[in-house]
C-alpha cells in the first residue's frame, strides 16, 4: 500500500504545473507516489508527457469538477553524467 500526497496545481497554466511537479517529484524517493490536481486543459497532454520523459509513472488519472487528477509514481535517478 502507498502513502500518497496531494499536490495542488489548480489555478495555474501551462507550463507552471509541470515545472512545479518536476520540482517536488525531485525530491521524492523512486516509488513514492504523488496526486497532482490541474485546472489547466493542457495538463491533460503535458503531465503524461512530462511522465514519459522523466522516467515516470502514471499510474492513474482521472476527470474531476473543474480539472484533471493524475496519480504519478516517482522514477528511478536520472544516470549521473547525464548531458
Amino acid at each position: 500500500m502507498h502513502d500518497t500526497s496531494t499536490y495542488d496545481l489548480r489555478g495555474l497554466k501551462c507550463p507552471l504545473p509541470v515545472l512545479r511537479a518536476k520540482k517536488r517529484m525531485a525530491a521524492m524517493q523512486p516509488g513514492e507516489r504523488l496526486w497532482l490536481e490541474t485546472t489547466d486543459p493542457l495538463a491533460t497532454l503535458d503531465i503524461p508527457a512530462f511522465c514519459a520523459d522523466e522516467g515516470h509513472r502514471l499510474i492513474d488519472r482521472e476527470a474531476v469538477d473543474g480539472g484533471h487528477r493524475f496519480l504519478v509514481e516517482r522514477g528511478p535517478p536520472a544516470p549521473s553524467g547525464r548531458s
